[in-house]
């Protein structure tokens, strides 16, 4: 991204603002701790298809530039972060997840029958927060 890493955080950072730049999520509600920082909980009402699910997110690391970490609490679990890299053109942004489906929806066949399309949605997350960054 053509941005310095501070101005990406301070996007990121902004929690409660997440489902306009996340393609799979309809809603983000904090519901415990402070507004933004570790220890941060967060409801997230999320889609896949024709699949919903709600996610309970805190956050475990907020390090400002970077990284950011959280973990994930509900059916789906797992851990994710994203760390902000300045390069000579703006900044790297990275993005890990590490997921574990439950049982009923396939377990470890069921998360990798499903991570191309989570790869795909993860993409489009990222443009669509480039267009956030873009716009004035």
């Amino acid at each position: 991204m053509p941005l310095p890493p501070h101005v990406v955080w301070a996007e990121m950072a902004q929690l409660e603002r997440q489902a306009e730049r996340m393609a799979d999520a309809d809603s983000v509600t904090i519901i415990d701790g402070p507004r933004a920082n570790a220890g941060t909980k967060l409801e997230v009402r999320t889609h896949l298809g024709p699949f919903r699910a709600k996610d309970i997110i805190e956050v475990t690391a907020w390090e400002p530039p970077a990284p950011m970490a959280v973990v994930h609490q509900e059916a789906v679990s797992g851990t994710g972060e994203f760390l902000l890299t300045e390069t000579p053109r703006g900044t790297r942004f990275t993005w890990t997840e590490h997921l574990r489906f439950p049982w009923f929806l396939g377990g470890r066949a069921g998360f990798w029958l499903a991570r191309p399309l989570l790869r795909r949605v993860w993409a489009r997350s990222l443009q669509q927060l480039r267009r956030r960054l873009s716009t004035p």
